[in-house]
């Protein structure tokens, strides 16, 4: 199965959009549950968003909730993550996290993807 691998990231001005995809092949992607964190310089990484194995359930981060749509397309083996409304606090580096039937010590992590958004 190939690794995960995420694109989609750029400069954009304050107010902007970008849709960050997260891509694979070679597996079931239906059974993972695919998890998008995002890592600012000298900070912590944290949760952005997710969408489930099963069911197709979603959840965001209070920060992303309203402006960040997380999707699927199993056919495809990727998951975007379309960012509306950037704001400068929204730069850093996404990555993409994929959790075989929900199971986090399971987990695998793409390489990462920058998204800078210019004030």
């Amino acid at each position: 199965q190939a690794p995960l691998v995420e694109s989609g990231g750029g400069l954009v001005p304050a107010g902007g959009s970008l849709r960050l995809s997260c891509a694979t092949s070679g597996r079931s992607f239906s059974v993972y549950t695919i998890t998008w964190f995002r890592q600012a310089p000298g900070k912590d990484r944290e949760f952005v968003a997710e969408i489930t194995w099963s069911g197709g359930n979603t959840l965001y981060a209070d920060s992303v909730k309203g402006r960040f749509t997380i999707s699927r397309d199993n056919a495809k083996q990727t998951v975007y993550l379309q960012m509306n409304s950037l704001k400068p606090e929204d730069t850093a580096a996404y990555y993409c996290a994929a959790d075989p039937y929900g199971s986090v010590r399971s987990r695998e992590w793409g390489q990462g993807t920058q998204v800078t958004v210019s004030s």
